[in-house]
């Protein structure tokens, strides 16, 4: 009877976890949706602001922007890798940790290196490895919002002018679609190296042949440089807001896999459990019944 108390018992408990991690799997799946429509939503800013400012630098016009000029030499580069708060979300956190390792090694072989890490297991994770963090941020959840990133995105653009910040590279998970996410290193500044603008090469090529037949493609009003310097930036913090959106959704959907392979592995068990339980009930019972049955024909024979 032991035996099958145990069974039971541990049937009982599983069931438990089960409804825990389907009850998380319904939150991250809610979560996610709500983080995909904005993510989704900040995808075309961003890509349409990226598009404005490459075409703006191939109008050929003598305009130039200290943020989208490449230092000859990089003295000085900052890491910022984004992670999670919270765990239970398969892979997430240790890809992206994973990824920035090599990166950070890279950057501080050849620069003095500022690392700063979003998220408690990103923090954790790299305090193991024994790096030094010099800055850390607690207060991104599962939906960023633009007035959090905006005074990290003004500092790094300062440093950047200042000459005090000659790269900035991030590490975070990009969302690609709801089946596809990669942990990914990508250089933010300067923004030459923004991913995107080669996407709009083949415009950008369109505005150079104009500008070599003495065409325009737009009109600045009241200039050219006042235009880039409210744009240029603007950029910036859209890329760097699209970065903290993009983890943000993939946090959830890496949640949402592990949660429903945790609750599908729990059905698993219990039905597995379920047949041991019932063989180990049945097998007591028929011990039972012989016990009885031996016991009447130990009546008899007296």
């Amino acid at each position: 009877m032991a035996k099958a108390r145990a069974l039971d018992k541990r049937r009982k408990s599983i069931r438990n976890i089960r409804k825990i991690t389907r009850t998380m799997e319904l939150i991250a799946t809610a979560r996610f949706k709500k983080a995909m429509d904005r993510a989704t939503a900040a995808t075309a800013y961003t890509r349409r602001i990226t598009q404005i400012v490459a075409n703006l630098a191939q109008a050929g016009l003598q305009v130039s922007h200290p943020l989208l000029e490449a230092r000859p030499e990089i003295k000085h580069a900052a890491l910022l890798v984004l992670t999670a708060n919270r765990g239970l979300c398969g892979g997430y956190n240790g890809g992206v940790v994973r990824v920035a390792a090599p990166r950070y090694q890279e950057l501080q072989a050849q620069s003095a290196l500022r690392l700063e890490v979003a998220g408690k297991r990103g923090i954790s994770g790299l305090r193991y490895r024994g790096v030094a963090i010099d800055e850390t941020y607690l207060q991104f959840n599962d939906q960023p919002k633009f007035e959090e990133v905006e005074p990290i995105a003004n500092r790094f653009l300062d440093l950047y002018t200042l000459g005090k910040l000659d790269r900035l590279d991030v590490a975070y998970t990009k969302f690609v679609s709801s089946s596809k996410q990669i942990a990914v290193v990508e250089t933010l500044l300067p923004l030459g190296s923004l991913e995107g603008a080669d996407a709009v090469a083949s415009s950008a090529a369109e505005t150079a042949l104009a500008a070599e037949r003495g065409e325009s493609t737009y009109e600045f009003l009241p200039s050219a440089e006042s235009i880039l310097a409210e744009v240029v930036p603007a950029s910036f913090k859209a890329k760097l807001f699209k970065c903290f959106l993009d983890a943000a959704v993939s946090e959830q959907i890496a949640r949402m896999v592990a949660m429903k392979s945790a609750t599908d592995n729990a059905s698993g068990m219990i039905k597995d459990l379920s047949m041991t339980y019932n063989r180990a009930r049945q097998s007591q019972i028929t011990g039972e019944i012989m016990e009885i049955i031996g016991g009447v024909e130990a009546l008899k024979g007296t």
